[in-house]
């Protein structure tokens, strides 16, 4: 009865353990790792799909800052236009001042 007990908790302890590693995808990690072409290019997909989506994020949010800009040139606002116009005079005596 013992035996059948200790037996009883042995596989119950595997099956856990087995469904652990199931979810965990380890057989997937390992044949990845085995297969370094395929991680190769994963990873270069991947840093290509993060490199677009910075590039297109950057250049809306750029965009977005751009035309609020232009608005508030619009209406006039005078701290953002004295801010921007001493901005501007900087760039361009620095400009001057390079060969």
């Amino acid at each position: 009865m013992d035996r059948e007990t200790r037996e009883d908790r042995l596989e119950k302890t595997l099956i856990k353990i087995s469904n652990s590693l199931e979810r965990a995808k380890i057989a997937e990690y390992v044949d990845l790792l085995n297969k370094p072409w395929r991680l190769i290019y994963l990873n270069l997909l991947g840093g290509l799909s993060r490199g677009v989506g910075l590039a297109v994020g950057f250049t809306l949010l750029g965009a977005l800052v751009i035309y609020i800009l232009t608005r508030s040139f619009l209406l006039n606002l005078p701290i953002i236009g004295n801010f921007l116009g001493e901005l501007v005079w900087i760039v361009q005596q620095y400009l001057r001042q390079k060969p």
